[in-house]
């Protein structure tokens, strides 16, 4: 296919980003709980920590609203993808406690960012009645990139026994010459509906907010601690967290785009309330778990939910008004963050305590979301927000 012609599509370029972002991310993630155990000596104390910083940036996420007065949202994408690349390059330089607190944060910086102006530009550029599927089809493309990574981490580590630093450096510096790749290839193009450049929080959007903010509540407690638990309790080697991802994304890439497709299909009221039965039950195993087997049937069941929570943004796009979209996406992060800031650092204590304990209060959140997912209406649209607006 001609390459003047895929550069002329927005589509094309959200597909192009939506792969290199989890190439590069999902390295530091697979390797993070091995490296920090092996070269900085981490406890529950410190990863808590470590991952509370890293979501700073995900909770000052509002603040994009204001660096697109002086930047187009498309750059600014491009400029926060290169920031993460570069910060993954770094991190195996800086095998201490305060050098991964450094690294994590400017990695973060530009993960949160990206990931912020992402959101942004797809519901903005993509049709409503496709937006389901096509994020179905950037999670396909992530999955993708990700089994890349998590393959080539097994087999450079694994075979060729390759060190931390060189990994790192290598995945953060193939996805710096993507990016540049694609600064120089696509064109700028257009905004159909100017957004607004001031913070905007509406009461019409309050259950979109709350279903956000518990969403990163929830997906903390995997993220941080459901991969802690692999490898300090069962002791996991970064060959088989790296199976274990695998697996994930291997269900993520053939199957995302069917499940964004069957939401659009279902609607989003009873793809979460399925989501979120499923999520409670899980959190509660979590806590039982003393096989390790078992642990790892969960965390890959836990991760098939992922691609569910699709229907918290389609929610979003059918009750919004087109010009809150890139102020809304910036509020919304921060939201989902307000959480994720304190939580890791909370319950790490916790888990030198009990570990089951952690869980049990993901169980909880889990069962939050699921009463507020009552409220969601069968057919969304602007000014019918909420399930008794219905008639």
């Amino acid at each position: 296919m001609n390459l003047s012609k895929i550069t002329q599509r927005p589509e094309n370029l959200l597909l192009a980003m939506a792969f290199i972002m989890p190439l590069v991310f999902s390295v530091w993630m697979a390797l993070l709980n091995n490296f920090v155990i092996e070269k900085a000596h981490f406890t529950g104390k410190e990863i808590g920590i470590l991952q509370s910083l890293r979501e700073i940036p995900g909770f000052l996420a509002f603040t994009v609203i204001y660096l697109l007065l002086f930047v187009k949202e498309q750059k600014l994408a491009i400029i926060s993808l290169f920031i993460t690349a570069f910060g993954v390059a770094a991190t195996g330089y800086f095998p201490s406690v305060y050098g991964l607190y450094i690294t994590t944060v400017i990695m973060s910086v530009g993960f949160h960012y990206f990931e912020t102006v992402n959101q942004s530009l797809t519901l903005q550029w993509i049709n409503k009645d496709n937006t389901a599927h096509f994020m179905g089809k950037m999670l396909s493309a992530k999955s993708a990139a990700s089994l890349l990574a998590f393959s080539s981490i097994w087999l450079l580590m694994e075979k060729f026994t390759w060190s931390y630093l060189a990994t790192y450096t290598l995945f953060g510096g193939i996805a710096i010459i993507f990016t540049l790749f694609l600064a120089m290839t696509f064109k700028q193009f257009p905004v159909h509906v100017e957004q607004d450049k001031k913070l905007i929080l509406r009461k019409r959007y309050w259950l979109f907010y709350a279903l956000t903010f518990f969403s990163g509540a929830r997906r903390q407690i995997f993220v941080v601690f459901a991969g802690f638990l692999m490898v300090e309790k069962f002791g996991y080697s970064v060959a088989d967290i790296s199976a274990l991802f695998l697996i994930n994304y291997i269900f993520n890439w053939l199957f995302a785009a069917r499940i964004g497709k069957l939401i659009g299909i279902i609607g989003e009221r009873r793809i979460l309330k399925f989501e979120y039965i499923g999520l409670i039950t899980l959190f509660i195993a979590y806590g039982l778990v003393e096989n390790s087997t078992v642990a790892a049937a969960l965390y890959v069941i836990d991760h098939l939910f992922f691609a569910l929570a699709i229907a918290i943004k389609t929610y979003f796009q059918k009750i919004a008004k087109p010009e809150d979209i890139a102020s809304s996406a910036g509020v919304s992060f921060s939201i989902n963050h307000i959480a994720a800031v304190v939580i890791p650092a909370l319950l790490g204590i916790v888990w030198i305590i009990n570990s089951s304990w952690v869980f049990y209060v993901g169980a909880g959140f889990a069962f939050c979301s699921l009463c507020l997912a009552h409220l969601i209406p069968t057919n969304p649209k602007q000014g019918i927000e909420l399930k008794f607006q219905e008639s």
